[in-house]
């Protein structure tokens, strides 16, 4: 007969399940602490540099334009309508040189009316001479006139008086004689002192005449080179730049007719970023590059306001200037700030920012790793930058872009 068995428990089996569990949850916790595989960098995508120490030379670098140094606007003196061109931008121009012909009939006449004015002007001085002239000398003659009755009048008065002593004429006819010569000496100082009011009156009125001729004789200059200015040249000798004109349009007074320069004196005006402007002054050498020859000069002006985030500097070249040099070329400039000496350097990496801490991956020394480390950069150049803390001479690191790489602590570099 069988028997009925009760089940034995298997006690083993739990105990394999716990031990799994517990390996897992180590193995889960031991991999979360562990870092990120180090990514593979192709060599040949890397800019490596060197720390280096030693000197340093400070620059700042913009782009920028070779213009003249003196430019002559050329502008129209008075409006016109364009009839002739005879020359067009980019001809050699001397000072006399025609550019173009204006006409303006109103300018004619108005040049005809004060030339009328001048000659009216003219003649009214000459009749006014003239007529003056004529009254001095009729009233010279007057005065003769009266000299001579006063004479013959005194002479008749002592003639009278002699008589009247020898009892041979009365005391009346002395009387009478005496006071006609009187009568004629006051006449003779009168006309006397209204000969000296006339010829002082003479001078007077023929200055003010003399003055009303030359003014008109002015304003008939200034119409009459107006008119000689429809004829427009140049002015000076240079390199006609700019006529933007046309046969027929009309232009006004003050625009702008031509724009002329001296191509052989340029200078170079460049842009320079204004976080690197502050450090520019005046009198530091410059290096321009033409793209066909390096030229030295030295920076003479500065811009005093910030345009779109850039600072206008002026360098004046010193040196001869290459085959091809012309105004409006564009060129690079690059401005020797200071020379350090004895710093750590490197060149400049791609994303650090003078004065700043920044991660640069630096090679280890085997050579295919590289980690990141924390470095502190000073004053910058164009294309190195000051290391003040986290670098050793020697030490090579990679300077370009690895901002893809920012999760990362170590990359091996293949």
């Amino acid at each position: 007969m069988d028997i009925k068995r009760a089940p034995v428990k298997n006690k083993r089996k739990y105990i394999y399940a716990g031990v799994g569990v517990a390996v897992v949850a180590l193995l889960t916790a031991y991999i979360g602490t562990l870092e990120p595989a180090a990514p593979t960098v192709e060599r040949s995508t890397l800019w490596i540099d060197t720390v280096a120490r030693g000197p340093m030379v400070r620059q700042v670098r913009g782009p920028g334009t070779l213009v003249p140094e003196q430019i002559r606007w050329v502008s129209a003196v008075t409006a016109g309508r364009v009839e002739q061109i005879p020359i067009r931008a980019g001809a050699k121009v001397t000072k006399d040189t025609p550019l173009m012909e204006l006409s303006n009939p109103d300018v004619q006449l108005e040049l005809l009316d004060a030339q009328r004015q001048l000659a009216s002007s003219e003649a009214e001085l000459v009749n006014l001479r003239t007529n003056l002239e004529t009254q001095r000398l009729n009233q010279q003659a007057t005065v003769n006139t009266v000299k001579t009755q006063y004479q013959e009048s005194a002479r008749t008065a002592s003639l009278m008086k002699s008589l009247g002593d020898k009892k041979l004429a009365s005391s009346m006819e002395i009387q009478r004689s005496t006071e006609a010569a009187e009568e004629l000496a006051g006449r003779l100082e009168i006309e006397r002192q209204r000969l000296k009011v006339m010829e002082g009156a003479v001078g007077r009125q023929l200055s003010l005449q003399q003055a009303n001729v030359e003014r008109l004789r002015a304003i008939s200059q200034f119409q009459l080179n107006r008119v000689a200015s429809m004829k427009v040249k140049a002015g000076s000798d240079g390199v006609l730049q700019e006529m933007n004109w046309e046969v027929g349009q009309w232009a006004n007074p003050g625009a702008i007719l031509a724009k002329i320069a001296e191509p052989g004196r340029l200078k170079a005006v460049l842009r320079v970023p204004e976080t690197q402007a502050k450090d520019v002054t005046i009198g530091q050498p410059a290096s321009i590059d033409t793209r066909n020859g390096i030229v030295v000069g030295r920076v003479f002006r500065i811009d005093p306001a910030s345009v779109n985030g850039t600072v206008t500097v002026e360098v004046s070249l010193e040196g001869e200037l290459p085959r091809g040099a012309r105004p409006d070329l564009s060129v690079d400039g690059t401005i020797e700030i200071e020379r350090l000496d004895n710093v750590l350097y490197v060149g400049r990496p791609a994303y650090g920012q003078a004065e700043s801490t920044v991660g640069i991956f630096k090679l280890d020394p085997d050579g295919e790793t590289a980690s990141r480390v924390n470095v502190k950069l000073g004053r910058s150049s164009v294309n190195t930058i000051e290391i003040v803390q986290g670098l050793a001479a020697n030490d090579k690191v990679i300077i370009s872009d690895m901002s893809s790489y920012d999760n990362y602590s170590k990359v091996r570099v293949k």
